[in-house]
């Protein structure tokens, strides 16, 4: 059965993570996403792409941009505009995180689209609100870490200079925010036919996300304590050394604590007024954390994880990313993947973390393909005559709307742009089957594309 959104087309401006992060959900749950990329592609195209056989196929844009189709177009064009537009008329979503004012000025703001389209759901996510006196700056992670507070949290825990998180949390937490959202929308658009348009800022959504548990004391007019969750931000807090190596281990209830005291030979503790109950813990986090770093030292941590499992104790071992990809659990259910890529060869891929019973997630398509490894194939979508006599230029001349179709397919775009009014002129991509001549509009193009008929298998062109 296909996926939950199988009925949903979403035209994709996003770029770089946060937008990607959030049309890969929705293209994981089958939404048919058409990303839309500038002539120089993705920023993050390029982002670890010296590894890659093709340069414009780093490994974050390949994570990011699984079962989605693409086109690539000249925005700073009116007729690129047009074809976009023409798109977007048959789409239910159009998503992007550029800033409000720049995508207005190109004709595609909110306003604009409604009246080519009245139902459609109109996503975006930026900085900040725009309503704010923040709306009109430009925001990237690392910004938005530090203007969240992010950047300041492990100072609490060490007192040492602010630092960044090592990971992009501001553009993939607000990416899922975005899907969230967008998901919201798309099902009040299936119960009344109304289209809406929704904006997901990052530093509201990374303040959302923090203050949930560190708002703490500062719930209170007055504060009834300081702000920060105290035994998250215990500097105490951290994986416990055993002979082998590390362990995360965190009982929970009273049982728990009097079951694991007696497993590290401590029943004592159990005892001990600061450490008795649930009641009294909490006050004395700094002291139980240091004792506990002495407890684990003497066995490995194997037979730790066997007598915490034996007595339902939660504990899990400290992995590297090395690990994770020979981890027994994601190895028995399939979370990794080894797959024959059609120009970087084996690659991992990992599945998406939905799994839904009736309605499943698969993998459909690699991410577009990289522009560096279509050298012979742009396709150039000129308008029909009419639409060429009705905005009096040349399709192919200055003002023609130059577009690639990129996937590992012949996917369908093509016909899509022709329902708009778009004819093609030549084809660009990998094809897994022989390409009817019938389909493009290119007789002059004939002996090359007759040459690409000749090979069996996928092909560039």
């Amino acid at each position: 059965m296909p996926g939950p959104l199988a009925d949903v087309k979403v035209i994709d401006l996003t770029a770089v993570l946060l937008g990607p992060f959030a049309t890969q959900h929705l293209a994981d749950m089958g939404a048919d996403v058409v990303k839309v990329e500038p002539p120089e592609g993705d920023l993050l195209r390029l982002s670890g792409g010296s590894m890659g056989r093709d340069k414009s196929m780093g490994p974050i844009y390949m994570a990011a941009n699984r079962n989605k189709r693409s086109l690539c177009l000249d925005l700073k064009k009116p007729a690129a505009v047009e074809v976009l537009k023409g798109l977007i008329k048959g789409a239910e979503l159009f998503i992007h995180n550029s800033r409000p004012a720049a995508i207005e000025r190109l004709g595609l703001g909110y306003e604009d689209l409604k009246k080519i389209n009245p139902s459609i759901v109109y996503a975006y996510s930026l900085g900040y609100a725009r309503k704010g006196p923040y709306g009109h700056k430009p925001a990237f992670d690392d910004l938005v870490q530090g203007v969240s507070g992010a950047a300041s949290l492990q100072s609490r825990v060490d007192g040492e200079a602010p630092k960044f998180m090592p990971s992009l949390i501001a553009d993939k937490t607000t990416g899922l925010h975005l899907c969230i959202a967008v998901l919201g929308a798309l099902y009040h658009r299936k119960a009344t036919g109304e289209g809406q348009m929704i904006e997901v800022p990052m530093l509201e959504t990374l303040a959302s996300f923090w203050l949930t548990e560190h708002l703490f004391g500062g719930l209170w007019k007055p504060e009834r304590g300081t702000m920060g969750y105290d035994r998250i931000i215990n500097k105490y807090r951290h994986p416990f050394k055993t002979l082998d190596g590390y362990i995360c281990a965190l009982p929970y209830t009273d049982a728990h604590w009097v079951e694991f005291f007696n497993i590290v030979e401590r029943p004592d503790l159990a005892k001990d007024p600061r450490f008795c109950d649930r009641t009294v813990r909490p006050k004395h986090f700094s002291e139980l954390y240091q004792v506990l770093d002495t407890l684990l030292k003497d066995r490995t941590t194997q037979e730790w994880l066997d007598a915490f499992d034996e007595a339902d104790i939660p504990a899990m071992p400290v992995h590297t990313l090395e690990d994770l990809l020979e981890d027994p659990h994601l190895k028995a259910t399939g979370f990794f993947t080894e797959r024959q890529h059609p120009t970087e060869g084996p690659i991992v891929t990992f599945a998406s973390p939905l799994d839904f019973e009736k309605t499943k997630t698969e993998f459909r398509r690699h991410a577009p393909f990289g522009i560096a490894f279509r050298r012979r194939g742009k396709m150039e979508l000129a308008r029909d005559a009419s639409r060429t006599r009705r905005h009096g230029h040349d399709a192919r001349g200055e003002e023609g709307a130059l577009i690639d179709a990129v996937g590992d397919e012949d996917d369908g775009l093509a016909r899509d742009a022709r329902a708009h009014g778009v004819s093609i002129r030549l084809g660009g991509g990998f094809l897994q089957r022989p390409l009817d001549l019938r389909d493009l509009q290119v007789p002059h193009e004939a002996e090359h594309l007759q040459d690409v008929q000749r090979h069996p298998g996928p092909v560039e062109f």
